[in-house]
Order: C-alpha cells, then structure tokens, then sequence
C-alpha cells in the first residue's frame, strides 16, 4: 500500500467520523427545533418554553460531543501523522550523521516497499557511492603524493650528492635532474588533465575518431619504429560528441601502452575504429606478455603499470589508463579491457554516437 493511498483512506475515516457527529448533533437539533415526527404526519411544534428548555439542556452537551469530537481527532491526526512522517525522521537523522563525514551509516528502512522504502533505499545506495568514491580519492591522493614524493626525492639527492663529487661531470648531473624534473612535470600534467576529466569542464564538439586515431599513430610512429613494434589502423568514420583535445589525449593514451607494454623484441598493435547502432568504438590491441584477469581488473586504478614497475623514457606515470576511463566516463562511454589469448591487451572505449551524423 502506497502512502498516498494510507494517508487518503486515513483522512477520509477521520473525516467520515468527525462528519458523522456533526450530522448526529444537526439531527438532534432540528429534532428540538421542529418537532418529532408522528405516525405518517408531523407532530405539532413543541411549545415555546418547552422548546427553549430542551435547547437550554441539549448545548452544554452538544458543546462536550463536539469538543470531544475535535479533540480525538486532533489527537489521532497527530498519532497518524507521526507514523506516516517517522521515516522522514529517520532519513533526518542519517543526512546529519553523513554531513558530520560518516558515510558509513545506513537507513535501512525495514517494511513495505512505499515511497518513503524508496527515498532511503535511493538514499542509501547515494551514500555507498559517495563512500566508494571518498575513498577512492582517498587512495588517489596517498598514491600521487607518493609518485610526487619520489623524483623529488632523487632531485634533492642528487643535489645532495653534487658539492662532494670532486668529478667534472657536471653535465650528467644536469641531464639526470632534467629527466627527474621531466617526470615531475608529466605526472603534474596528468593529474590535471584526470582531474579536468573527472570535473567535465570541456564543451562538446563533433568528433571523428578514426581521425584522432590516425592522428595519434603519426604522432608515435617514431617510438613505434624505434621499439620495432608495427602499428595497424583500419576503420571507417566513427562520429561522436565530446571535447577534441581530450579524446585525442584518450586515443594516444591508449596507443602509446600499447607501444610501451608490447613484445620486447618487437610486436603489433591494432587500432580500429567502428560506428555502431548508438555507440562508437575505438579498440586498440597489442601483442605482449600474457596477463591475468585480475591483474587487468585493476590496470585502470591510478599508478597502475601492469606486472612490472617501469621507469623508463616512455614508461608513464601509471595514469595512462586511469586517464582513459576518466575521458570515457565524463564523454558518457565506457572503458573494457580484457587479455588477448595470446598475450597481450584489448581494451575498447565505447562513446554515444554523434546523433546529428545519424540523422543526415
């Protein structure tokens, strides 16, 4: 039973009650008033002094029944209303408990699915993602400030080191510090750009992916080249909506892994773009060592690198694909991965196709 219907046959039983002796006390007035009714005609009018007599009895009366009346509805009004509204009291209680920073607590509305089963449990289900995500940023704050914390500390060791080291090298001293300086810069840069992502601060633009792909595979063609690993493109226009800069910050993401992770004595890479019915897919492959499930559920967490911990001049910062997923989620798409029997990755970004292509 729905609560608008509780509360409609609730009023309606008090309302019937309360007309009910309104009507009774009417009858018994007009009864005063105009007489009693015979067999088959109406009595004559009851004299004057008698008929002041009986009135002068009936209002003191009349007076109690109707107070009574007003009362016990007031009071049970005020007993239903607080049964109907206890679980706006309970759902009070838990938006204070969460706006003191426990998210923990849960309403947990027990009885029938009504409107109110609805608002807590829509509640509820509101603060386990907001806990899930206080504490992922939780664990993302810990993780960057640990990944900042590390080329500065080799920047002030080695500042450290230079006044002792009675060698000329200064030259590989600079060039060391402005490999670490290079790294902090990128990590900076990409935790803006995850962060623009996340705020989907970006205007919305048709965009053709397969154009992007092709763009990104020119722009590292050079790094394929010198790891010997052979890029693939194919695909045919793939229209969607979203911010160009950041779609093509997705596309050379997911290329430049595919690179970096690949065969150590050379590999492939296929990138192929496909407009499907409501959904535009870019895949990209690579050939590599083989991964566990497990390992590749998490590949897209923050500071993720796959099994081994990289730090060359392409190895990243661990947000590639952490970037990836945060693009995908704020253009409305989704982000798969999954291990190629082989060895090696398939990831694929799903996107809301561009509706203005699909109507010309």
């Amino acid at each position: 039973m729905s609560v608008r219907l509780k509360l409609t046959l609730s009023y309606a039983g008090f309302l019937l009650l309360g007309l009910t002796g309104v009507l009774l006390l009417a009858a018994v007035w007009v009864f005063l008033l105009r007489g009693v009714p015979g067999t088959g005609v109406l009595s004559p009018p009851l004299s004057a002094p008698s008929r002041s007599l009986r009135i002068r009895d009936f209002a003191p009366g009349a007076a109690v029944a109707l107070a009574f009346l007003v009362a016990f509805a007031a009071l049970g009004g005020w007993i239903l209303a607080g049964r109907m509204l206890a679980p706006l009291t309970r759902i009070t209680e838990a938006t204070r408990v969460a706006a003191t920073g426990s998210l923990s607590h849960r309403i947990r509305l027990p009885g029938r699915q009504d409107e109110f089963r609805e608002l807590a449990d829509a509640f509820d289900a509101m603060l386990t993602r907001l806990e899930v995500h206080v504490a992922e940023q939780g664990r993302f704050a810990a993780n960057a400030s640990h990944e900042l914390r590390t080329p500065l500390a080799t920047t002030q060791a080695l500042l450290d080191a230079a006044p002792g080291d009675s060698g000329p090298d200064t030259g590989r001293l600079l060039g060391r510090l402005r490999a670490v300086n290079t790294r902090a810069i990128d990590l900076t840069e990409s935790l803006l750009l995850l962060s623009r992502a996340d705020q989907r601060a970006f205007p919305r633009r048709p965009v053709d992916l397969s154009l992007l792909a092709e763009e990104a595979v020119e722009m590292l063609l050079p790094l394929a080249e010198q790891r010997g690993v052979a890029l693939e493109l194919s695909g045919d226009v793939t229209p969607t909506l979203g911010s160009p800069a950041l779609l093509l910050q997705l596309t050379t993401n997911l290329v430049h892994n595919a690179i970096v992770h690949n065969d150590p004595g050379g590999g492939s890479v296929w990138i192929d773009t496909v407009a499907g019915a409501g959904s535009a897919t870019l895949t990209v492959e690579n050939t590599g060592e083989r991964l566990a499930p497990e390992l590749v559920a998490t590949l897209a967490e923050p500071f993720q690198r796959g099994t081994v911990r990289l730090y060359g001049d392409h190895a990243g910062v661990g947000l590639g694909l952490a970037i990836v997923k945060s693009i995908a989620r704020a253009h409305d798409g989704s982000l798969a991965l999954a291990p190629r029997a082989a060895g090696g990755l398939c990831v694929a970004v799903r996107l809301p196709v561009d509706p203005a292509h699909g109507s010309t």
